[in-house]
């Protein structure tokens, strides 16, 4: 018998909630996660601004997302284990605080480090305000309702990836960069006091008192953050003045090395604790187990689908920053239409299995499609076109496999396993990041070098000075790998140099012919050379995504082995041997 299935009658109580407070705990779980959810994209469009009020260095901005993430990632399974303990609202409310503690030091901070540390306070909340939202969803409605309420909250987060970036912008340029720290704190307000006013404390009863498992929760926590500066920190390549490490280093060798002692430590502690921050037991459960590990894989894929296409829009397409993430925007909402849509079809049904199925082979054929039909030739139109396809096919793994994981335990874990569930959700994410960058680095400087040689062979001295670094016989400091190449720049610059010359030649008309001969020779180069770059970046993204359709499949495997369970109307009962 699953472990999940063995409890008290008590401790399995179902809560009775009239129309009022399910209608006010919902609001409040919703802003509390759009809070959070919010604060990533609206902070990432203000980055460019408070690197340069706080002169931040370049080595250390990466560092404004690292602590956040870290801090986030770290603290899910811990806040869904107390919130099992001492009640949703209680771990709501205090994550909230938290947060909007955090929020407020962001708004003030005076400095790089102070900044990257309060960064760090605002991740420990937002941990909370992500765990307790799903787990809400869970306490108030069965498995046969849950879906089409899920799909809110994935809804929610979707939509903010839109509206972020916008709000984000118009309030760093209207207000300063403070001001996207400072907003959250009215919206803060609001959900405290929709918190107090009206929402339960969804704290079930206990016949003993509880205890925190502080041995555990202090390996599980030396087990993922070397794990995770180990991911972010690794480099392909480290650039002059970039942070970070190869990826053979001792210093993120030995980050790795203290994550498999702290893993181990956290299986040996686990397995001995009375009340544990993850009952090691649930993983006997197949559902739980194959759940957990299609929703790592399916977050390995879902950031890396994101994060390298701005860099193929801005240096392929031709698009302003700005432009190139409003190319993301397709794709979030076909994550928002998938959602919602996948929720409500799950609840009518009563089945989740088949519609986990079908939104992965979407997926699978959304990455093929990006993966080999990719051009220099794209346009925002033709890539745009395939985000929304690449969306319906992302959107339904967010409420589903939360779904099926929650309908596989007893409501007295339900804290721990949605939290499990968004953990290894955020760590696949991390480490499908960190992969596909190397990936995506290694192609594109083999691929840059080749072309671009090849391109630039026999080409006129005057031209050189413009080259990436890396090609055969560039001058100067050059450029560096992966970074633009704009060829309308370089040739006003040349047209400049040999204006100039034709100035020197005078009257010579044998003279100013050789100067408009090297001049075409050199226009006809510049061409190439930007058609050797678009390659080579076009090249890189490309297998990004083929890479993304092994995991895609990885995922379809692992959903296809997932027990088809019908989505239960009560308590638990008592699964089949293995399920």
């Amino acid at each position: 018998m699953d472990a999940a299935a063995s409890s008290s009658p008590l401790a399995e109580a179902s809560f009775a909630f009239t129309r009022a407070e399910k209608v006010f705990t919902m609001l409040g779980a919703l802003l509390g996660m759009l809070l959070a959810a919010l604060d990533q994209t609206i902070v990432a469009t203000a980055g460019p601004a408070i690197q340069t009020d706080l002169a931040i260095p370049a080595s250390l901005y990466p560092w404004l997302t690292t602590s956040y993430l870290v801090a986030s990632t770290v603290m899910v399974p811990l806040w869904g284990k107390l919130s099992d303990v001492f009640g949703r609202r209680t771990v709501l409310v205090i994550g909230i605080l938290i947060f909007l503690a955090g929020s407020f030091l962001c708004g003030v901070a005076w400095g790089t480090v102070p900044l990257i540390l309060f960064r760090a306070v605002q991740g420990l909340g937002s941990a909370a305000l992500f765990t307790s939202a799903f787990a809400v969803v869970a306490d108030l409605f069965p498995p046969s309702e849950r879906g089409k309420y899920q799909g809110l909250f994935g809804g929610v987060f979707g939509l903010s990836s839109v509206v972020g970036p916008l709000v984000g912008g118009f309030i760093t340029d209207g207000f300063g960069w403070h001001w996207v720290f400072f907003i959250n704190l009215p919206v803060g307000v609001v959900a405290l006091a929709v918190i107090f006013l009206r929402m339960p404390s969804l704290r079930r009863p206990r016949t003993s008192r509880p205890r925190l498992d502080l041995a555990g929760a202090a390996c599980l926590v030396l087990a993922v953050v070397p794990l995770l500066l180990a991911l972010s920190l690794g480099r392909g390549h480290v650039a002059p003045g970039e942070a970070g490490f190869s990826w053979g280093s001792w210093q993120v060798l030995g980050l790795f090395a203290l994550s498999i002692a702290g893993g181990v430590a956290f299986v040996i502690v686990e397995g001995r604790a009375d009340e544990p921050v993850l009952d090691l037991r649930l993983f006997q459960g197949k559902t739980f187990a194959l759940g957990n590990a299609a929703v790592f894989v399916i977050g390995s894929a879902f950031l890396s689908a994101v994060t390298f296409l701005p860099l193929f829009m801005v240096n392929v397409v031709g698009l302003s920053a700005t432009r190139s993430g409003l190319t993301i925007m397709p794709l979030t909402l076909g994550v928002v239409a998938g959602n919602v849509l996948s929720g409500q079809i799950a609840s009518r049904v009563g089945r989740y299995k088949a519609l986990m199925l079908i939104s992965l082979v979407v997926l699978t054929a959304a990455f093929a499609v990006m993966g080999f039909t990719l051009s220099p030739d794209s346009t925002q139109a033709s890539v745009t076109a395939k985000m929304v396809l690449m969306g319906l096919g992302l959107g339904p793994s967010i409420p589903l496999y939360t779904l099926a994981i929650q309908n596989a335990v007893q409501p007295r874990q339900m804290g721990v396993a949605t939290s499990t569930a968004t953990f290894f959700r955020q760590l696949g994410s991390t480490v499908g990041v960190a992969l596909a960058g190397v990936v995506f680095a290694h192609v594109l400087t083999t691929q840059m070098r080749e072309r671009t040689e090849q391109a630039s062979h026999g080409m006129v001295a005057e031209l050189r000075e413009y080259l990436p670094a890396g090609v055969e016989g560039a001058g100067g400091e050059g450029m560096a790998p992966g970074q633009a190449f704009h060829a309308a720049e370089v040739k006003a610059r040349l047209h400049a140099t040999f204006e100039a010359r034709r100035q020197q030649a005078g009257a010579e008309p044998e003279a100013v012919a050789r100067v408009d001969a090297l001049e075409r020779e050199a226009m006809a180069a510049v061409d190439r050379v930007d058609r050797a770059m678009k390659e080579a970046f076009t090249e890189a993204t490309a297998w990004v995504y083929r890479l993304a359709i092994v995991v895609a499949i990885v995922a379809l495997l692992l959903t296809a082995r997932l027990p088809d369970r019908p989505l239960r109307k009560g308590p638990l009962p008592a699964p089949p041997p293995g399920e």
